[in-house]
């Protein structure tokens, strides 16, 4: 009984106790411990060690950004030198094109003597062909030391052809006049061989200027109405060389041309 009474007495004096009792311990506890608990964290340390990790992020940053910059440099540098190189070869060829003589256009002319020629021209050899549907004949003529003038004259039953002449400047290796049937695919992979891309052309509208360096066009190719009228023409050697005579029928989906034609040099 005493001493439950004690254990009573205790607890009613506690309770009547509050915390502005324990001076002390609330000074200690709210003014020294939170400070001291703030102080003791690694805040500090660790804004500082982020702070120079930062400052030495930028430096590394700063150090690849110069790599960076340089590396663009090097690389204009190589851009720079494949324009060069570029434009070297475009010089070359210019130049090569300034060494050949500037071409005088051809002499044209028509006639109305079409069933003339075509009577004469039966009777002569190799004279009166026929051009197939989709292909091209070219007649190749190479110049000859007693003339100075090469002529033509070409007419077609019932329908037009495509005409044009071109000039080789390769020395002349033969003095003979030959003939060449080629589907217009074959003269496709031929001018992919030259120095450049070259378009067949629109017999319509007239062929593109071949980039071959040893070919010059003369007459583009354009349908000629060779079945109302004789089509000839004459042109002056600019050289050494072979012309290209050029007899279209690739356009024609379904008709075959018979041709009437005659190549002749003149003094």
């Amino acid at each position: 009984m005493e001493r439950l009474e004690a254990t009573s007495q205790l607890q009613s004096r506690l309770s009547s106790l509050s915390f502005s009792s324990f001076p002390g311990v609330t000074a200690k506890q709210c003014d020294n411990t939170p400070p001291d608990r703030l102080q003791n964290t690694n805040l500090s340390e660790s804004f500082t060690q982020s702070k120079d990790s930062m400052d030495d992020t930028k430096e590394d940053s700063g150090r690849l950004s110069e790599g960076n910059e340089e590396a663009p440099a090097e690389l204009a540098l190589g851009e720079g030198g494949e324009e060069n190189s570029s434009a070297g070869s475009c010089q070359l060829s210019a130049e090569m094109k300034a060494q050949m003589p500037p071409l005088n256009p051809p002499t044209t002319w028509t006639s109305a003597a079409v069933k003339e020629l075509k009577v004469k021209l039966r009777t002569e050899k190799d004279s009166m062909v026929t051009v197939y549907r989709g292909d091209i004949m070219t007649v190749h003529v190479p110049t000859v030391p007693e003339a100075n003038k090469v002529c033509w004259e070409f007419a077609t039953d019932g329908y037009d052809i495509g005409f044009g002449i071109y000039f080789d400047w390769t020395p002349v290796t033969s003095r003979s006049i030959t003939v060449h049937i080629s589907e217009s695919s074959d003269d496709e992979d031929e001018e992919e061989e030259l120095e450049g891309p070259v378009g067949n052309g629109d017999v319509e509208k007239g062929s593109k200027t071949h980039t071959n360096s040893n070919l010059s066009e003369i007459l583009p190719v354009y349908r000629q109405d060779s079945h109302l009228s004789v089509q000839g023409g004459s042109h002056e050697f600019p050289g050494e060389g072979t012309y290209l005579l050029k007899f279209d029928n690739s356009y024609s989906l379904w008709r075959n041309k018979t041709l009437y034609y005659r190549v002749y040099y003149s003094a």
